[in-house]
């Protein structure tokens, strides 16, 4: 039975995040913290767990940070949220028909989640909107937490899934 945790949550967007500023560079993990309001100490094991899995990929040093171990298009929200929740246990249904139900549910909305990469979300024209108007100048300033950046537009002007 399908379960989304916090954590699962928190990881989705934090890649979600990511795949944004794909095009743009590294992002600074403090970046993502501030701006999706998880702590650094949570943020920092998910994305221990999402680096040992590829979804992600660090660069060290002044100017590093983390950027999509993928294509965009190639991580689903469904394949994030399995390996968040991985290790949680499964609560049991009260009753063979409750369980049935609930497993024909899960099997739907696992199908649906697996259907929706990075990529999709991305290219919704108010993401795309939002993050343009980002870029306008020779720096960004996320419009969520206010940090000031230093990566630069995207050469073709819009936001490209790798």
């Amino acid at each position: 039975m399908i379960s989304v945790s916090a954590k699962s949550r928190y990881a989705v967007s934090a890649l979600m995040h990511l795949a944004i500023h794909n095009s743009a560079g590294a992002v600074p993990l403090a970046e993502v913290s501030i701006c999706q309001g998880i702590s650094m100490s949570y943020i920092d094991q998910i994305f221990w767990r999402l680096r040992r899995a590829g979804l992600v990929r660090g660069t060290p040093g002044p100017g590093g940070g983390y950027r999509l171990g993928r294509p965009p298009e190639d991580i689903s929200i469904a394949e994030v949220i399995a390996l968040m929740d991985a290790e949680r246990p499964q609560r049991r249904a009260e009753s063979p028909m409750a369980e049935r139900l609930w497993a024909e549910l899960s099997t739907r909305i696992e199908s649906y989640l697996d259907g929706i990469s990075l990529a999709d979300f991305v290219a919704r024209p108010q993401v795309q909107e939002a993050v343009l108007s980002q870029y306008a100048g020779r720096q960004w300033r996320c419009d969520v937490c206010g940090a000031l950046a230093t990566r630069q537009q995207p050469p073709s002007g819009g936001v490209s899934a790798q």
